[in-house]
Parts: C-alpha cells; sequence; structure tokens
C-alpha cells in the first residue's frame, strides 16, 4: 500500500470504506489516516459515494444462522448482541453503514439487470468468484462500471456522463493484476455502448485489480501501454 501515490490513497479510502482491505493494511491506512485530512477527506467522499447505491434495495436482518456461524468462525461461541447505537456514534459504527455496504453489490446487479446476493463463506466452501470496480473521472464522478466473473464476462457499464472523444482518437479499456508488471489492453470502446469480452482475455482477475480508461489514437496505444490521460479508473473488490 503506498498512500502516497494519489490513485492508490483513492483506492485505498474505497476499499477501507468497504472493509476489504487485510488488517496490516487497515493498520498502516489508520495510522496515515489519524494525521492527513486530505485522506480524512478521502474517506468522508467514499461513504457519500456509496450512500447513494443504498437506495437501490431494502435493509435485510441477518438470520440467526449466519450470526452462529460468524460467531463460530471469530470464536466467540455465541452471536453478537445487537444494541441500539448512541445517538452520537461513528456513522461506520451504525447499522445504516453496513446496509450501504451491502446495497452496494445489490446495486451493482441491478444495473446490470441482475440480482446476486453473495456471502463470504468459511475457507472450506466455495465462494463465487465475482468482482465489482467503480471507475471514476479525474473529478471523482462515477462513469463506468466494470463487473467480472472467473470463467465468464467482463462487462463495461456507463453509468454517467461520458467524456467527448476528440477526432482521431478512441477510449481504450485496460487492466492490471495485482503485483503485474503492467497493464493489459482490452481494446477500444465507444462511449455510452456497454463493452462486453471473456474473462479469459484478462491477465489474472483477482482483488485490488486495477481498471482504467484512457485516451489512446484512433488505433488504440502503438506502444501496448497506455499514453494518453486517464479517463477513469478504479479498483476490483471481491464481492
Amino acid at each position: 500500500m503506498n498512500l502516497q501515490d494519489a490513485l492508490e490513497r483513492t483506492a485505498s479510502a474505497g476499499e477501507y470504506v468497504l472493509g476489504t482491505l487485510t488488517p496490516s493494511e487497515r493498520d498502516t491506512f489508520e495510522a496515515q489516516l489519524r494525521i492527513d485530512r486530505e485522506l480524512q477527506a478521502e474517506v468522508y467522499a467514499w461513504q457519500d459515494r456509496f450512500l447513494n447505491f443504498h437506495a437501490h434495495t431494502a435493509p435485510m436482518m441477518v438470520r440467526p444462522d449466519l450470526w452462529s456461524r460468524i460467531a463460530r468462525r471469530l470464536g466467540t461461541g455465541r452471536p453478537p448482541v445487537v444494541m441500539a447505537p448512541a445517538a452520537n456514534d461513528p456513522f461506520w459504527r451504525r447499522t445504516r453503514f453496513w446496509q450501504v455496504v451491502s446495497g452496494l453489490a445489490v446495486a451493482a446487479s441491478v444495473v446490470m439487470g441482475t440480482v446476486l446476493v453473495t456471502i463470504r463463506q468459511p475457507d472450506s466452501i466455495v465462494v463465487s468468484a465475482r468482482y465489482l470496480a467503480v471507475l471514476q473521472a479525474p473529478d471523482r464522478t462515477t462513469t463506468w462500471v466494470v463487473e467480472a466473473a472467473a470463467g465468464g464476462d467482463v462487462r463495461l457499464i456507463p453509468v454517467g456522463a461520458m467524456p467527448v472523444v476528440p477526432a482521431g482518437k478512441a477510449m481504450e479499456f485496460w487492466t492490471k493484476p495485482e503485483g503485474a508488471a503492467g497493464p493489459t489492453s482490452l481494446g477500444l470502446v465507444q462511449a455510452g455502448q456497454t463493452y462486453v469480452i471473456p474473462a479469459s482475455r484478462l491477465p489474472a482477475l483477482g482483488q485490488r485489480q486495477l481498471f482504467e480508461l484512457t485516451m489512446e489514437p484512433a488505433n488504440g496505444s502503438p506502444i501496448g501501454r497506455p499514453t494518453g490521460p486517464i479517463l477513469a479508473v478504479g479498483k476490483a473488490v471481491a464481492l
């Protein structure tokens, strides 16, 4: 985690709000968060963005058997006691915040015309490998959503205002798995159109994978890596 890099800071703030950072990453992030006002603003901005997804779904009560499974996994031996929050509880400690996070996954599926609920099970149970990436423009507006499934398709879906593509230019779609040496082109895309390719075209598919769109020459980048300005960028999180 490099919190000095602007894109990494933004992506890490989003993962922090979603709760997908590893324990060590969260400790590093929170240490910086206590002293970094700009990073605090990134976190607040992500909370506001995810709150919009909450409007797509109604709150759901967690089943008692799921609470019991979580308790056993944590080694507590009993389900947690649900208490009414104090009036001054931080936003992210309240039930509503976790409804927002659940709403993000459901809203992503609503955008694609399907409804998908995925729950992370104990390690002995296979979990569906589905990922979501919310791509943002430099002004932090959400412009595209990427949904990907291992063994299935990758869908790039326009959800916001599209950039103007000048004559002689084109938008190119890229991906870079975490730890990869460089990005891989996934082809040219048209503004405002959904783009679907098989996941087998990706070099890999996983958590924190980078997806981005750049402005390139009409026939795409001539050097196999981005040359133009970044139009939208985001990192994948597991659903």
